[in-house]
């Protein structure tokens, strides 16, 4: 056998072994966690569902009374849990949270950036400025997070979750700042799984469609603000279009559990990956004909967040307030 041929044999069986470490079950019982944006919607069901199954957490968030009813609510359910209160786009409060878990739970298994934020509103009421915010807390932080915990998860052949989204894969209009952060952080991801395989630790990217966390209330809204808000808060509490955030957790788990690369949550988001996928001209000629329709823009870049656009639609709204309840969000 000549050479090239044995380095391509090599280079096979190293593949598929690393593929088989890292898809192989992750047992999280007695595993320590750090979830960034622990506090409220997704991250807080995340902290839920890993707690269920026999984890330790660490909630992290910038709003400490926030924490502690995520943590209180969490406790009633004999789950461990303790909390750090930091901002995920101050490199110094991500170690300081790095070195807290640490010390509290002996170690570091777990990374789970679910921190995020989104603006909703066309491009041409959207600043540069929101760009760069949005990069920094997306995509950035989860960057960030990781570099300050390697070490830990070296140790423990770690797994490292990063929560993206279908915006990700396919640019929704009227969420220009947001897609582009999300593209930025599933390509982390993708980098993140191939460079870290042979450390043993395992990455894995979820891209979730819509999910009803109650979150819309702390979005930013921009253009005709309350017309964006009723629309994006409608949709993202609309049965079928919209996951309900304990199955979307349960099923992100499941993907960090089996040692999934990447993995979409929810049909829509199936549906737009393949559609991306064997049609791209026609995905982006819907888009371009969905943004028709949608609310135009305003002569202010000034924004609000949607706690300050509901309308009487989004108030009367069951399953909308019932997740704002249950999530944390108000």
């Amino acid at each position: 056998m000549r050479l090239p041929q044995r380095l391509l044999l090599a280079a096979a069986l190293g593949a598929f072994a690393a593929r088989r470490a890292l898809r192989s079950p992750y047992d999280l019982t007695g595993k320590s966690v750090l979830i960034t944006g622990g506090s409220r919607g997704l991250g807080l069901a995340l902290a839920h569902e890993l707690t269920a199954r026999g984890a330790r957490v660490m909630l992290l968030a910038r709003d400490s009374g926030e924490l502690e009813r995520a943590a209180r609510n969490l406790r009633a359910e004999g789950a461990t849990v303790h909390t750090v209160t930091a901002d995920v786009t101050v490199p110094a409060d991500l170690e300081r949270a790095v070195e807290e878990t640490a010390r509290v739970y002996g170690g570091l298994d777990v990374v789970v950036h679910s921190a995020g934020l989104i603006q909703v509103g066309p491009l041409e009421n959207m600043t540069e400025e929101d760009f760069r915010e949005i990069m920094e807390v997306n995509a950035f932080a989860a960057l960030r997070l990781t570099r300050v915990a390697l070490p830990l998860l070296r140790a423990r052949r770690g797994r490292i979750l990063l929560i993206t989204s279908v915006g990700g894969k396919v640019a929704v209009p009227h969420l220009a700042p947001y897609s582009v952060s999300k593209f930025a952080a599933v390509g982390l991801g993708q980098a993140l799984r191939a460079e870290l395989a042979r450390e043993g630790i395992g990455v894995t990217t979820v891209c979730p469609s819509l999910m009803r966390t109650g979150s819309p209330r702390h979005a930013e809204v921009k253009g005709q603000q309350r017309k964006e808000y009723t629309l994006f808060a409608t949709l993202d509490n609309l049965p079928v279009v919209s996951l309900e955030a304990a199955e979307a957790a349960r099923r992100i788990v499941n993907a960090l559990v089996r040692g999934d690369a990447e993995a979409m949550i929810g049909g829509p988001a199936l549906l737009l990956r393949y559609a991306q996928a064997l049609a791209p001209q026609l995905t982006a000629d819907v888009m371009a004909l969905t943004n028709r329709v949608l609310p135009g823009p305003t002569p202010s870049t000034q924004g609000v967040k949607g706690a300050s656009a509901e309308t009487p639609i989004t108030l009367r709204n069951p399953l909308k307030r019932a997740a704002e309840a249950e999530w944390n969000e108000r």
